[in-house]
């Protein structure tokens, strides 16, 4: 094998399923916190497009993504107070793709791009494809992983950076990025002359009164701005693979333009469902959100029952970062899958040390996602709590 592949990592959030396929042939009911795979049903109007589709044949398309699609994502941004247009807009293979290609049109191999950490694992891979090295400023469990400082940020540019990139509402941790944050860190881009990306694929997902800014609302900055989007976790559409590039600057998107016609172009049928996800009434995303926040209560609330358990309330998205009071927590994942259950349940997550680039973190973390149905979730809760005892008994010999 290669020395590229050989460097690259295995997700956190799914290499240990072999554990998992093993325990539920034993019988053992698995409770999957490792995943942001929402149980959420897909809006009705992206199915009957899919049922409805009558194409003869399923062609190809044009690689910036179909005109409907990116006509009907510019009326999307308009409640966001966002203005743009179809020529702005780039579909991609879901948003990953468009990480990907942000990357690498940025970037030359071993440029840099400064990102906050933990941040969601794959982007390693991706920067890792890209031959772009990620430079890490850490943020706090014991802060609510606000923002580091800007001075934290600077002290990390050099000749090499090309970028900052931002995930808001943040996977893994659930902050929320506010206004006055976005603003420091574009005058900090503006200075250096150096890009901004910001991942806002939970955009909708924002709780207790939090509000939401986007990236794209900040018109004196327009051209060192590039948007991350998806429909994967908005409309429960994972695995339709659906994502966009948004930018003002037509270098970037003409540049980009050279990736997307070498895959030639995103989904077809895919496309389609998601124009149609994209006329589901308002109570569709303000339900979900209403849910979510519902599972967000009731999950937090049983493991900071849990003695020993940190973490911090997460303000958006769906997920939270939790420090056990463990050695190790890919083993302890390990034992929960493997030596352990609760009534003949058991729970997966998603250990975090490779959520972060600083080789000392995160080893007693893990990424949590709270995407399943709230009677789940209190008994992921009752899972953990058991499971704590345990293995802090018969693995760490502690009382």
């Amino acid at each position: 094998m290669s020395k590229r592949i050989s460097s690259f990592q295995c997700s956190p959030i799914r290499r240990l399923v072999p554990y998992s396929r093993e325990a539920e042939k034993r019988g053992i009911h698995v409770i999957h916190l490792n995943i942001g795979q929402p149980d959420i049903k897909t809006p009705k109007e992206a199915i009957n497009a899919i049922n409805g589709y009558n194409e003869e044949v399923i062609a190809y398309g044009v690689s910036e993504g179909e005109l409907k699609l990116r006509e009907s994502l510019c009326k999307y941004y308009e409640k966001y107070g966002v203005s743009v247009t179809p020529d702005n807009i780039m579909i991609t293979t879901g948003g990953s793709e468009a990480l990907q290609f942000a990357f690498m049109t940025l970037c030359d191999p071993y440029d840099e791009v400064i990102i906050p950490e933990p941040f969601y694992t794959n982007v390693s891979t991706f920067a890792n494809i890209a031959m772009v090295n990620l430079v890490p400023v850490t943020s706090q469990v014991d802060d609510a992983f606000v923002l580091p400082s800007i001075d934290d940020f600077e002290e990390k540019i050099t000749k090499k950076t090309m970028a900052i990139l931002l995930c808001s509402p943040n996977n893994p941790t659930g902050h929320v990025y506010s206004k006055e944050e976005l603003t420091h860190l574009l005058e900090l881009c503006k200075k250096h002359d150096i890009f901004l990306i910001v991942d806002e694929v939970y955009r909708e997902f924002c709780y207790d009164g939090e509000s939401f800014t986007s990236i794209l609302t900040f018109p004196e900055y327009k051209d060192r701005i590039i948007c991350i989007d998806s429909f994967s976790k908005r409309f429960s559409m994972c695995g339709s693979r659906i994502g966009a590039i948004v930018c003002y600057n037509k270098d970037v998107l003409n540049s980009a333009m050279k990736l997307a016609q070498a895959r030639l172009c995103p989904p077809a049928v895919e496309q389609v469902a998601a124009t149609a996800a994209l006329t589901a009434p308002q109570e569709y995303i303000d339900d979900v959100v209403k849910e979510y926040e519902r599972r967000r209560n009731t999950l937090v609330s049983a493991i900071q029952e849990i003695p020993g358990c940190k973490l911090s309330r997460p303000k958006g998205a769906f997920y939270f970062v939790v420090d056990f009071p463990v050695d190790d927590a890919e083993r302890f994942a390990i034992f929960m899958l493997r030596d352990f259950n609760y009534k003949g349940s058991t729970v997966m997550f998603a250990p975090a040390e490779d959520f972060y680039v600083t080789k000392s973190l995160g080893k007693t973390q893990a990424r949590i996602a709270y995407v399943l149905n709230e009677d789940e979730l209190r008994l992921a809760g009752k899972c953990l709590a058991e499971g704590l005892k345990a293995y802090r008994k018969q693995v760490m010999g502690l009382k």
